[in-house]
């Protein structure tokens, strides 16, 4: 075989290994969720309190498991993250609890055009050829459409990582931002068939699109 044109990590991230949670883990995991509330920054007066907690997919990478989550609250937001911890091993118990909250007024029915509802965020890196260095990010949502099957993340069409949807929810770890490729995340069906694409910078390049016209009309 030849030499792979792109080399960087690809699946690097377990499968899902677990159901979604219920019980008394899906309480552990809400009570760790919402106390990450505590850290976050800029909330707006009018966040309001949170409703239920949707849980995704979990994915473990580099020892630790992610499980992320989002959750509407009463001022009309939606409040986004994970719990991420180290796996039980033999008979113990899964130990050092981190969570991370962040929010957001962006909701997939105020945008009718989007085909997937997604949430991001960096959880490392990776040092690749040059010292170009990827960021390793957490992906997580629903299709807004039916008929799916598979999520993929696609860098520069290179399928970097993929997860089955469960409950029609998928949480994706890969690599992004690298050498100037950006992440896109597409839907497939049983017949693998792609039936939407998202980018995660989607909003940035209409803003861009925008100031470069701006700039165009000055001139």
């Amino acid at each position: 075989m030849p030499p792979e044109e792109r080399f960087v990590p690809r699946f690097a991230a377990e499968p899902p290994q677990e159901e979604l949670p219920y019980g008394r883990w899906e309480e552990r995991l809400r009570n760790e969720f919402l106390n990450g509330l505590e850290q976050l920054d800029g909330e707006p007066d009018d966040l309001g309190d949170p409703g239920e907690v949707i849980w995704y997919p979990d994915r473990s990478w580099h020892g630790r498991t992610y499980v992320p989550a989002t959750a509407r609250t009463s001022g009309g937001y939606e409040l986004f993250g994970y719990v991420r911890f180290l796996p039980a091993v033999d008979d113990g118990e899964p130990s050092e609890f981190s969570t991370h909250v962040d929010f957001t007024d962006e909701l997939a029915e105020r945008n009718p055009d989007w085909r997937m509802d997604l949430c991001d965020e960096v959880v490392g890196s990776w040092r690749g050829h040059a010292g170009a260095v990827a960021a390793m990010t957490l992906v997580w949502g629903r299709p807004l459409m039916s008929g799916g099957r598979v999520v993929t993340a696609e860098l520069a069409d290179l399928a970097v990582d993929q997860c089955e949807l469960i409950e029609e929810r998928f949480t994706l770890l890969a690599p992004d931002d690298y050498r100037h490729d950006l992440l896109e995340v597409k839907l497939f069906d049983g017949k693998g068939r792609e039936l939407a694409r998202e980018s995660l910078y989607a909003g940035d390049e209409e803003e861009d699109e925008e100031e470069d016209g701006e700039g165009t009309a000055v001139q």
